[in-house]
């Protein structure tokens, strides 16, 4: 999310701002999508699995290789302190007024440690990779996404140390970006502009600015990438509520349908016909259905809802 200029080598890469111009629209349809989930208009867990989720996560990945470029743009030739310190607090100021909002939009999956939080983090974390070689910053990247797949740990469970990213099972949370392994795209973006920096490639593509024509308005939009971050999503989410108040989505159907198409990835159409209706009924039955879909269960009301599934698993069977 930081600015992508060249500090005192030459100005702005226009060519990364329009990068991050497109990594922002593609984000916004992302979180459209998930608000049309949230709200019920598309079955639970649409936008999480397939190919919405390599959709997700390439956007994040875009993202952090530009942090990580924009910031050995910025600072290669020494930290300008003053421009590191006012983005810094910008994007932690950002990730705070995050939390905050999905504490009291969603409390049970409030984002604790998203992309802002990672980005204020590896920013700092940045600051000294930006001195090491491209080769070990490569090395590092590849080091931070091995090492989940070979180790985790319940010591890190709690939310107040689940940001390290070796959980066994972190928290609930509708934006989860961990220190590990997302803190690799930005020490791959420190490496590839180490190396473009070797080729001299930042010259080249400095040639290229002012001839983007039409495009030279996702650069100002990259320009503005953490003020599009911060707006976007009450915009959306606010657009989508007006609607759901004058067209509300058949809540009923889109679970059935969910649940319907997990079911029978390992049962046969009568078990899940059976099941799935039970389920339904039941949820609708303790007024729980509306507080599932929107990720709104304390506690209490998750244990219920497991002892309902386990129920009907067992009425289903023949």
């Amino acid at each position: 999310m930081s600015a992508t200029d060249g500090g005192r080598f030459g100005g702005r890469v226009e060519v990364l701002d329009v990068a991050r111009g497109v990594a922002l629209l593609a984000m916004l349809v992302y979180h459209f999508t998930w608000d049309l989930e949230f709200f019920g208009y598309l079955p639970p867990g649409y936008a999480q699995v397939g190919g919405w989720r390599i959709f997700a996560r390439s956007i994040a990945i875009s993202f952090l290789v530009l942090v990580g470029v924009s910031l050995f743009l910025a600072h290669r030739g020494g930290v300008r302190w003053p421009a590191f310190g006012r983005r810094l607090a910008q994007v932690a100021a950002g990730a705070l007024a995050i939390s905050v909002a999905t504490y009291a939009f969603t409390p049970q999956s409030f984002v604790f440690f998203g992309i802002l939080h990672l980005i204020a983090v590896a920013s700092v974390v940045g600051l000294l990779a930006i001195r090491l070689p491209f080769a070990l910053n490569l090395a590092a990247a590849a080091a931070l996404i091995a090492l989940p797949l070979l180790f985790a740990t319940s010591a890190t469970d709690p939310r107040w140390l689940a940001w390290l990213g070796l959980s066994e099972r972190p928290p609930l949370s509708n934006d989860f970006v961990p220190l590990v392994p997302w803190l690799a795209p930005v020490l791959i973006g420190i490496a590839l502009a180490q190396i473009a920096g070797r080729l001299d490639l930042w010259a080249r593509l400095r040639r290229l600015n002012g001839r983007f024509g039409a495009g030279r308005h996702l650069g100002t939009l990259g320009r503005h990438s953490l003020l599009f971050y911060l707006l976007h999503q009450p915009i959306s989410i606010g657009l989508v509520a007006a609607f759901a108040s004058v067209f509300p989505p058949d809540q009923t159907a889109a679970f059935d349908q969910s649940c319907r198409q997990t079911c029978l990835e390992s049962r046969d159409e009568a078990f899940c016909r059976s099941y799935c209706g039970c389920v339904l009924g039941e949820l609708k039955d303790r007024d729980l259905l509306q507080a599932l879909l929107s990720g709104r269960l304390d506690e209490a009301q998750q244990q219920t809802v497991r002892r309902t599934v386990d129920q009907c698993s067992l009425q289903a069977e023949p």
